[in-house]
C-alpha cells in the first residue's frame, strides 16, 4: 500500500474514530448491567441473539417496535441535562409493547451528532441502561454515527428499536371480549412525557422565562421540571397482563387522550372519560393558561396525567386498582367504555 503523507484522514473529515472506540468502551459496563435470561453474547459483535426459549416463552410471538424522544431533545441539549433522556427513549418503546401484551426483551439505540462528545454521549446512554433495567430488557447494542454537516454544533438525535414476546394466548388488545361498562384505569404520568414538546417550548418562549427560572409550577428549576423522565410501566402492569386481567392497554403518546384511546377499543365502543375523575397535573395547568390552550387541544396534544390506560371487566377493576397500588403507581378510575 502506498503512503500518502499529505493525504487526508477521516479525522480531518471530522469523523474521530477514536471517540467512537472510547465511547463503545464506556458504555460495556452499562449494558452489562442490564444483563437478563436469554441473552447470548456481548457488545461488540455485529447483531445480538437471544435465547426466547431461556426467558421461559413456549408459544411466543415477537412484537417490536421503535421511537424517538422528539423536540424535548432540544431542551437538554440547551441546558446541559442529558441525562435522562435516554430513560425516555427507552419508555416510549417498551411502554408501546405492553399495549400489545408484551414483555420487552431486548433494546437497541441510535445516537447521531455532528461530532461525537464522549461525555455527553456517555450520559445519555447510562439514562438508556437506566431505562432498560426500569424495563426489565437488555441493552445489547447500538450504532453511534458521527455525521459533519448533518447536525448543527453539539445537536444530536436518539431513536430506539425494542423487541418483545407474548404468548400467542396473550396479546392485546382482546377486542371481542370489550364490553361496554368496561372500567378505564389511568395511571398517573410524570409530565408531558416525551410528546408535544414543540408546543410546550413554544409555550415557554411566550411565558418570557429563562430555562433556569424557578419553576412556576414545582421545585426546581423550569427546564428540570419538564425534563422529568416518561414514566415505565413494565414492572407494574406486566404481571396483570400475563394473569389475563386486562382487555387493552393504550400507551397515551402524540395524539393524547383523544386519538390513543381509540386504537385499543374495539367497533362499536367508545371511551367515556370522567374528566374530573384525576385533577389536572399543575405542568398541564400551567401549559393552558401561559398558552391560552384549549381543552380539546390540550386532550389532544397531551397526556394530561394519564401515561397508560389499561381496560379492565367491571368485576375484576378493584383487584387491578389495588395492584397497581400496592406496586406504587398512581393509578386511578377515570371512566368507562360505552357503546357508540
Amino acid at each position: 500500500m502506498t503512503d500518502r503523507p499529505n493525504g487526508l484522514t477521516y479525522a480531518q473529515a471530522g469523523v474521530d474514530i477514536d471517540a467512537g472506540a472510547a465511547l463503545v468502551e464506556a458504555i460495556k459496563p452499562l449494558a452489562k448491567a442490564t444483563a437478563r435470561p436469554g441473552v447470548t453474547g456481548g457488545l461488540g459483535g455485529f447483531g445480538a441473539l437471544f435465547d426466547l426459549k431461556a426467558a421461559g416463552y413456549d408459544d411466543p410471538l415477537l412484537v417490536s417496535t421503535t421511537d424517538g424522544v422528539g423536540t424535548k431533545l432540544k431542551i437538554a441539549i440547551e441546558t446541559g441535562l442529558h441525562g435522562q433522556v435516554g430513560i425516555d427513549l427507552v419508555a416510549m418503546c417498551v411502554n408501546d409493547l405492553l399495549a400489545q401484551g408484551a414483555e420487552p426483551l431486548l433494546f437497541l439505540d441510535y445516537y447521531a451528532t455532528g461530532k461525537l462528545d464522549v461525555a455527553t454521549a456517555t450520559s445519555v446512554v447510562a439514562g438508556i441502561a437506566e431505562g432498560c433495567k426500569l424495563a426489565g430488557c437488555a441493552l445489547v447494542g447500538g450504532e453511534t454515527a458521527e455525521m459533519p454537516g448533518m447536525y448543527s454544533e453539539g445537536d444530536y438525535d436518539l431513536a430506539g428499536f425494542t423487541v418483545g414476546a407474548v404468548n400467542r394466548d396473550g396479546v392485546l388488545p382482546r377486542l371481542d371480549e370489550q364490553r361496554a361498562g368496561d372500567v378505564l384505569i389511568g395511571l398517573g404520568s410524570s409530565g408531558p412525557h416525551s410528546n408535544g414538546y414543540s408546543l410546550v417550548r413554544k409555550v415557554v418562549e411566550r411565558s418570557g422565562l429563562a430555562w433556569n427560572a424557578p419553576c412556576p409550577f414545582g421545585d426546581g428549576t423550569l427546564a428540570e421540571a419538564l425534563m422529568a423522565p416518561t414514566r415505565i410501566y413494565v414492572k407494574s402492569v406486566h404481571p396483570l397482563l400475563k394473569a389475563g386481567q386486562v382487555k387493552g392497554v393504550a400507551h397515551i403518546t402524540g395524539g393524547g387522550l383523544i386519538e390513543n384511546p381509540p386504537r385499543a377499543i374495539g367497533e362499536g365502543l367508545v371511551p367515556r372519560f370522567d374528566w374530573n375523575a384525576w385533577p389536572l397535573p399543575p405542568v398541564f395547568d400551567w401549559l393552558q393558561r401561559e398558552g391560552g390552550i384549549d381543552d380539546h387541544e390540550l386532550r389532544r396534544t397531551f397526556n394530561c396525567g394519564v401515561g397508560l390506560l389499561l381496560i379492565v371487566a367491571k368485576d375484576k377493576a378493584a383487584e387491578v386498582l389495588g395492584a397497581l397500588l400496592d406496586a406504587g403507581e398512581d393509578a386511578f378510575v377515570c371512566g368507562e367504555l360505552a357503546k357508540g
